[in-house]
């Protein structure tokens, strides 16, 4: 049977662009977990891009380390951290290999497994709350450490892919500076969200942390 053209995976040549490129052309695209408890779906809404070594905000500013060694992998590929102790994020990263380039995946609709991301997010007051915000995203899909450096373009097979979906209108595509980020990355524009939509989280700028005395 032939996919559906919204059902297709992505290419590897999708990802093998500029960051910049393919951060806002991920938007209404479909991201499909694939968990032992069956699959859950999510419409990406709000993403951030981040340029390696040539940006500050980026975990690959100062080069390579075991931590975010798979950024600078092939792109098409996932790049998942924990942060702050509690929380993992997942990245795509794109552009050639070496580059370490990568995009945030910060929220989305769950349009499929619902039942199962409520399950894993029962705080949630509301559905749109499920998956908007990159912690949220990856604990209602069962985001972990062992997902790190999985093929994203490798199908519906997978246990994590990108398939085409409905990308949104260039008209519909909003930008700004990326939440929380400090320093000399603060303003830089790299964040992208469809416009209106209830998913997005919202903007929080960088607060500096403060060490007790």
């Amino acid at each position: 049977m032939i996919a559906a053209p919204d059902r297709m995976p992505l290419t590897r040549e999708f990802f093998d662009r500029p960051v910049l490129e393919v951060a806002p052309d991920l938007l209404g695209r479909t991201l499909l977990r694939m968990t032992p408890d069956g699959p859950i779906e999510i419409r990406l809404t709000e993403v951030e891009a981040y340029a390696g070594e040539a940006d500050p905000g980026s975990h690959a500013y100062r080069g390579r380390t075991e931590r975010n060694a798979s950024m600078f992998g092939p792109p098409g590929h996932a790049y998942v951290y924990f942060i702050y102790g509690m929380w993992f994020s997942l990245n795509l990263v794109c552009g050639p290999e070496g580059t370490a380039s990568g995009v945030l995946l910060r929220g989305g609709e769950v349009t499929e497994g619902a039942d199962l991301a409520r399950a894993r997010r029962p705080k949630a007051r509301k559905d749109r709350e499920l998956a908007q915000g990159p912690a949220r995203l990856a604990t209602a899909l069962d985001i972990d450490r062992t997902l790190n450096g999985i093929d994203v373009c490798a199908g519906p097979e997978g246990p994590l892919s990108v398939l085409t979906g409905t990308p949104v209108p260039t008209a519909h595509i909003r930008s700004g500076p990326r939440t929380g980020v400090g320093g000399d990355g603060a303003a830089h524009p790299w964040r992208f969200w469809a416009d209106g939509d209830p998913t997005v989280s919202p903007y929080r700028a960088h607060a500096p942390r403060h060490r007790g005395k």
